[in-house]
């Protein structure tokens, strides 16, 4: 008996640490975006939005390097610098400036540092300065410096839920069917499929009865809502972390529900149905079951990964919020 309550409080002081460092950074974070924004101008929720996309890239790509500060924008050494900088390592302000870099001294020791949290955060803030701190200039800002529209929507999504709940802690998941309701599942990521051609199965399917609830599993921002001749009538989420949440086969949508609009996990956004596999308002196709899709976006693409095994982990811990 002593041994299972030592290991058990061994775990929980564990766990309750490892949530004490993630609250401390967030409180730094949010201290460094909320100064520059008082330098700068540009709301502190740009800066976070900004950040934390270029977060998700580094931690899905092998080809940037690991950030070695609390801030993780990446800014090119040739950006950093200026592209005819013969010298790629220079931290000098006034050559960076001769030669068109973005690099800044943010913190007042006479270097534009690229690994220096408030010399990035400012570098980009000054850049975004140049357009203009309202939202349609910063979006031509965000556009001119990534060339791709998907970077410039993923971060004013992020920007929405940054200034809806005015924290940075957004992480929480939900269980998308009320654990009250029968419902069964399996690990059927990768399994083949054969209606519309060959393919493999993207998602986990959720059997359960008609009309039983579907819940937004995140904080999140609906992308996407309508029909589609696989998925039927369905809903895409995109979270914090650039992850896009499909949710598919519903036989209807929570009311009001509409693209744009934020989300919280446990949020009522349909029911569970057995449409697709058709020309809309097809169904009864097969048994009525939720599909379940997670997919992740690295800067340059976007693919389908296995949702099995965090679904396993939210339900977990929704059973045991229940207690």
């Amino acid at each position: 008996m002593i041994i299972v309550t030592m290991i058990s409080f061994t775990a929980q002081s564990i766990t309750y640490g490892a949530e004490t460092n993630q609250n401390e950074e967030f409180q730094k974070r949010m201290s460094l975006y909320k100064k520059v924004e008082t330098v700068t101008n540009i709301p502190w929720y740009v800066l976070a939005s900004i950040d934390q996309y270029e977060r998700n890239v580094r931690h899905s790509r092998n080809d940037i390097p690991k950030a070695k500060g609390l801030i993780e924008i990446y800014i090119k050494p040739e950006i950093w610098t200026g592209p005819l900088n013969p010298n790629k390592n220079d931290m000098n302000p006034l050559s960076i400036g001769f030669f068109g870099g973005m690099g800044i001294d943010g913190d007042g020791d006479e270097r534009a540092d690229p690994t220096n949290d408030e010399d990035v955060l400012y570098a980009f803030a000054h850049f975004l300065q140049a357009y203009g701190a309202d939202l349609e200039n910063i979006k031509i800002g965000l556009w001119d410096y990534y060339q791709r529209d998907k970077a410039v929507g993923l971060i004013i999504g992020h920007m929405k839920l940054y200034q809806k709940y005015g924290h940075l802690d957004l992480d929480k998941h939900a269980f998308p069917v009320p654990l009250n309701h029968n419902f069964s599942y399996n690990n059927t990521w990768g399994d083949a499929r054969g209606w519309g051609g060959r393919r493999i199965h993207e998602g986990t399917d959720i059997f359960a009865n008609y009309g039983v609830p579907v819940r937004a599993t995140c904080y999140g921002v609906i992308e996407m809502k309508g029909w589609n001749r696989f998925g039927g009538w369905r809903v895409g989420i995109r979270d914090i972390d650039n992850t896009y949440h499909y949710f598919a086969h519903l036989n209807g949508f929570a009311d009001g529900l509409q693209t744009g609009q934020v989300v919280e996990p446990g949020q009522l956004i349909g029911s569970v149905g057995s449409s697709g596999y058709g020309p809309p308002g097809t169904a009864g196709k097969f048994p009525p079951h939720l599909h379940y899709g997670l997919y992740k976006d690295n800067g340059r693409t976007e693919w389908s990964f296995d949702p099995y095994p965090h679904l396993k982990a939210w339900e977990r811990a929704d059973r045991r919020n229940r207690k």
